[in-house]
């Protein structure tokens, strides 16, 4: 809901920290506080948000599921009631999401209680080059995502070895695999190299975070490779099948078995595949024999239109003509 409200209401930061934090719907009590105390973040928590619903929209293109949902009422609707490696997913990228906000947010001067980042200088840094700029404060990043998304899971109360517990373990799970996945992917940005006589006489670095599509990637890598897990009756999760190896504190985990999102299901809140658009040479998920689920699938051509012929022109721009071409397209039934 974050993800949504905000922007089609920025009367709503003008109010006053009260209206705004109780007219925000979806957050528990302790995030309610936090929106209290840290009001200025909740625009960038809104932007997090946004960019993992455009990234997890973005890895699934291609797939049964495509991070669509029946329910409006919610970013990712009645999926995430279940305890799947999608849902799995959808809470390590939002996560990550609001890591990489708040970090960008913290440099660009845009939160009081932060700043740049303060990271000691890499040891393998070579000794001409000056360590300083602002940096993506990923630490604050961190440190602010983590107490934010996780007070709603760690301020609820279930019985131990219960199925609402292993739910709440499999979140917080994800939500650290997500924050540890945007971490891990940080870069040196070398920038900031005035030049002097056609060489640089001074090279700067600083911390910045890489883009987002490599934390979605390897997101996605670690959905394909997530564990399935069940609750002990000490009330920790393991290993439905003890032969793999124990997940690490970057690896997704899930509790319940996908549905095969083939048919429309309020339910489960699956739109289906009905109408989507498949590859019929393809042998993979967006192949229209998977994609379609056995169900066979319609042709029909359309007219693409796209720039040809393009010429650069001195100086300086370029030039194009408009192709058309009938191409072949495959829709579900």
């Amino acid at each position: 809901s974050l993800a949504m409200n905000p922007i089609q209401r920025p009367e709503m930061y003008i109010i006053g920290a009260q209206p705004v934090c109780s007219q925000l719907p979806g957050l528990s009590p302790g995030q309610r506080k936090l929106c209290q105390l840290y009001q200025e973040h909740m625009v960038f928590i809104g932007e997090g948000a946004r960019s993992a619903i455009k990234e997890c929209q973005y890895q699934f293109r291609q797939r049964r599921w495509n991070c669509s949902t029946v329910d409006n009422t919610s970013v990712f609707g009645r999926v995430m009631k279940i305890g799947s490696r999608e849902t799995a997913f959808t809470y390590a990228v939002s996560a990550a999401g609001v890591v990489n906000a708040i970090s960008r947010a913290c440099r660009e001067g845009e939160l009081s209680s932060c700043g740049c980042s303060r990271t000691a200088r890499p040891k393998d840094l070579p000794r001409d080059w000056l360590w300083g700029g602002c940096g993506d404060n990923v630490e604050y990043g961190y440190r602010f995502a983590k107490e934010f998304v996780d007070a709603k899971e760690r301020e609820k109360n279930y019985v131990r070895g219960s199925e609402e517990q292993a739910r709440m373990l499999m979140n917080l799970q994800n939500n650290e695999a997500g924050r540890r996945v945007r971490w891990m992917l940080t870069l040196s940005s070398f920038s900031g190299c005035p030049v002097v006589s056609g060489s640089c006489s001074l090279k700067t670095c600083w911390l910045q975070l890489a883009d987002f599509r490599k934390v979605g990637d390897l997101l996605k890598e670690k959905y394909d490779s997530a564990a399935a897990m069940r609750i002990s009756r000490k009330g920790k999760l393991e290993l439905v099948n003890n032969r793999f190896n124990m997940p690490t504190q970057e690896d997704l985990v899930y509790v319940d078995p996908s549905p095969d999102y083939c048919l429309r299901n309020e339910t489960t809140g699956s739109l289906g595949t009905q109408g989507r658009l498949c590859n019929k040479t393809s042998e993979g998920m967006d192949g229209c024999e998977l994609m379609c689920c056995g169900r066979g699938y319609d042709q029909f051509k359309s007219v693409q239109v796209e720039r040809c012929h393009c010429k650069f022109h001195w100086c300086c721009y370029v030039k194009c003509k408009k192709c058309t071409e009938i191409v072949d397209q495959y829709v579900c039934k």
